[in-house]
């Protein structure tokens, strides 16, 4: 009789552990539907820890656009790109602990007809699994919420060094022009460097434009370039502490080059690029106006026509 007793629960240990494997797959197999391809998909947030789903919102929608698709940060996941699906199947699952568990995922990328694409190699991942509130979640795949917040950190620092240069050219260089309603300048970085005594050596080609508002259209009232090398510090906040900048008339170029140093073609390709410069002047109005929710459409330069933003 021990015996049979001995067998019977040695057999509903392991239909439990089976069951438990299937129910494991499953989950991963339904988490797959919510990993991250060129939008963050509104429903994830029930499928994911709220740690991991908050990296995520900060990457889709709380960095600026142009910030995050020049990082490229998408591909740290698995996407469909060039018309293609991603195509996901659960191949196992390890439970870790009792609260952490991680399944291995085979991705091929497939056609939206539903046809697999046949120069697509299969690529093995990791997607991790954390149970909160007795249901499992996507906490990480394949290790990348620390590659995204790394990503976050450097984006704040960049953010946080343009505010400050803005904040300069603003109130040091804008305030001695003709004055407008809105002062906004144009930084088109050339290099960026850590400073052992500072945070940091930043050289740019800055440009600083007074406005007047009339009606959808920004009026240039006043500005100018100025160019040179910018010494970021920090107190609690970040600052401009020095402006080493160009100088006017003949002694411009060997100023430029002794400023800019191996920086300098860089500096003079862009300098010398007025179709960049616009393009450049373009993209940051447009952020402006929608930081500030301004019913603006249009820029226009005294004597030129209106350019639509």
């Amino acid at each position: 009789m021990k015996k049979i007793f001995t067998i019977l629960l040695v057999a509903l240990l392991f239909a439990a552990c089976t069951n438990q494997d299937e129910q494991l797959r499953d989950r991963a197999n339904e988490l797959c539907k919510y990993i991250p391809d060129h939008e963050l998909l509104e429903k994830s947030k029930d499928y994911m820890t709220a740690d991991f789903y908050a990296v995520l919102d900060t990457m889709f929608n709380q960095l600026p656009e142009f910030e995050a698709m020049d990082h490229e940060w998408l591909y740290y996941f698995v996407t469909g790109n060039g018309g293609t699906i991603a195509d996901y199947e659960v191949v196992g699952v390890e439970q870790i602990d009792e609260n952490h568990a991680v399944a291995t995922i085979n991705v091929r990328q497939k056609w939206k007809d539903g046809s697999f694409d046949e120069t697509s190699d299969i690529e093995t991942h990791k997607l991790y699994m954390e149970k909160v509130n007795d249901v499992w979640l996507m906490s990480d795949f394949d290790g990348h919420k620390q590659d995204c917040i790394d990503n976050i950190a450097i984006s704040r620092k960049e953010q946080a060094m343009r505010g400050a240069i803005s904040d300069y050219l603003v109130k040091e260089i804008g305030s001695q022009y003709s004055q407008g309603e809105l002062c906004i300048p144009v930084l088109m970085i050339v290099a960026e460097e850590d400073c052992e005594t500072e945070i940091a050596f930043v050289w740019g080609d800055f440009w600083v434009f007074n406005y007047r508002i009339a009606g959808d259209t920004l009026k240039t009232v006043s500005g100018g370039n100025h160019a040179g090398r910018m010494t970021i510090s920090q107190d609690n906040t970040m600052y401009v502490s020095a402006f080493l900048q160009t100088e006017d008339g003949a002694g411009n170029e060997a100023s430029a080059k002794r400023i800019f140093g191996n920086h300098y073609d860089v500096y003079q390709n862009m300098h010398s690029n007025e179709n960049v410069r616009e393009a450049v002047r373009k993209e940051q109005l447009k952020e402006y106006i929608r930081q500030h929710n301004l019913n603006i459409r249009y820029y226009q330069d005294n004597g030129w026509k209106a350019v639509e933003i």
